[in-house]
């Protein structure tokens, strides 16, 4: 019964060798998964605390506003208190989308909030058959399957698609098939003989879908910007001999360019100023490094919390408000150096180990032993792939130096790491597949 079942989940039948997309039963399965968890558990019944700031918190109020015809505006959960104006202080993928949702569903109503986490169960199943692909093109059939899985099946893998109105899934899937499709344009696939990649008009295709996924990927969480300079520069290296590939790449930037151009103009026009993406680093940086930080964000000086910084903010407006927040922080960074630097320890120990909570202790030693395993894992089967100079090992080593540092420098919360989550589980099953590997030839030695 057991072989029957693994050699299914191989899906050796539906895939020919050499073929790295995964299979659609690996879809199915995560997809219904997720669906009758969400359903039967009622995660979609979502408490009305606080005027149901817990429905998508600023993006569901942003959502509001705008189907309530007040514009993209008023982003915190005091309502009391009145309106506090136009807003950039979440991009505006993810509102966008509840926004949407809301027209035909209705305003914080379960009818919405169900559809909205099944949109979320749609696209955490397609991340399990990204992650599938990414590990089939690096390592190997065998790694695909247990990582793949992996994804479909662990509980840590689906908790904010079936429980978190947010980005955090939509940020996922849109990063793991960016390097999906980064690994397609090198044509890296460690299991195929044909290595000649796909024709011009196939890599044009690919560069306008690359700018296009990055720009959606700005609009829902522009921290990951980051990385899309190394990971363009990299296509472009291992792509440089086929023709026209400096002119893709420029209109790939093209594309995404166009994708923030109307954002930055609507920015500007209410603002009269420039606001890169979004508005609020200047506060969450003093909230995570101002006077009384230390390590944890200051929720309860925050505009959602504090009536007289909710006072402050919309006597202000937001660009004010931002920059004098930012600019106190800077200046209490420089005068306090060591609380800085001891600040920042706490962050980097959180993002990796985990970020504590006030959960009782049975509860909070599984999630702290789980997350820090994997985070463990996937960094040692980062380094085994470096050493042994696998296929995009370098790529994947930029995204655990670059994405974290927003994070260190600000504050931490367990769902920031959510994007690297699908890389880390395929490192750590190569971990362990190599270590078995080892042992099988010290047994046959």
């Amino acid at each position: 019964m057991l072989q029957r079942l693994w050699t299914w989940m191989k899906a050796e039948d539906s895939r020919a060798e050499g073929d790295p997309r995964a299979p659609w039963r690996l879809f199915w399965v995560a997809f219904a998964i997720r669906v009758l968890y969400m359903t039967l558990a009622h995660t979609y019944r979502i408490r009305p605390f606080a005027d149901h700031f817990q429905f998508g918190w600023e993006a569901g109020r942003i959502a509001r506003a705008l189907v309530s015809g007040h514009g993209y505006a008023n982003p915190f959960q005091i309502t009391f208190m009145g309106p506090t104006g136009p807003t950039a202080w979440v991009p505006p993928a993810y509102p966008l989308l509840i926004a949407g949702v809301f027209k035909f569903f209705g305003i914080y109503t379960s009818a919405s909030a169900w559809v909205l986490l099944f949109i979320n169960c749609i696209l955490s199943a397609f991340t399990a058959m990204f992650v599938w692909e990414i590990a089939y093109r690096c390592y190997s059939r065998a790694n695909a399957v247990w990582s793949g899985w992996l994804w479909a099946l662990y509980p840590a893998a689906m908790q904010y698609a079936v429980r978190w109105i947010w980005e955090m899934t939509l940020t996922t899937f849109l990063f793991t098939f960016v390097l999906v499709l980064a690994l397609r344009m090198r044509n890296v696939n460690a299991n195929a003989a044909d290595s000649t990649g796909p024709p011009n008009s196939s890599q044009t295709r690919h560069w306008l879908l690359f700018g296009l996924m990055w720009g959606v990927i700005a609009l829902s969480t522009s921290t990951l910007l980051l990385f899309l300079p190394v990971c363009g520069l990299w296509i472009l290296i291992g792509t440089w001999n086929r023709p026209h590939s400096l002119r893709n790449a420029i209109l790939a930037g093209v594309v995404f360019l166009a994708c923030l151009t109307p954002w930055e103009i609507r920015n500007y026009r209410v603002f009269h100023a420039f606001v890169p993406i979004r508005g609020n680093l200047g506060v969450e940086t003093y909230l995570g490094n101002g006077p009384g930080s230390n390590g944890w964000v200051m929720v309860y000086d925050h505009p959602n919390m504090a009536t007289n910084q909710f006072e402050l903010y919309r006597q202000m407006g937001e660009v004010r408000y931002a920059k004098m927040r930012g600019d106190l922080a800077r200046a209490y960074m420089r005068a306090h150096p060591g609380h800085f630097l001891a600040n920042t320890i706490k962050r980097i120990y959180f993002f990796w180990v985990s970020v504590p909570s006030d959960a009782p202790w049975a509860l909070e030693l599984p999630r702290v032993i789980s997350y820090s395993f994997i985070s463990l894992a996937g960094l040692l089967g980062l380094g085994l792939a470096l050493s042994r100079r696998v296929p995009a090992s370098g790529l994947f080593a930029w995204i655990f130096v670059l994405l974290p540092l927003p994070y260190y420098t600000v504050f931490v919360q367990a769902r920031f790491r959510h994007p690297l989550e699908p890389i880390i589980t395929i490192l750590a099953v190569y971990l362990f597949q190599s270590a078995t590997r080892s042992r099988s030839r010290l047994r046959t030695a």
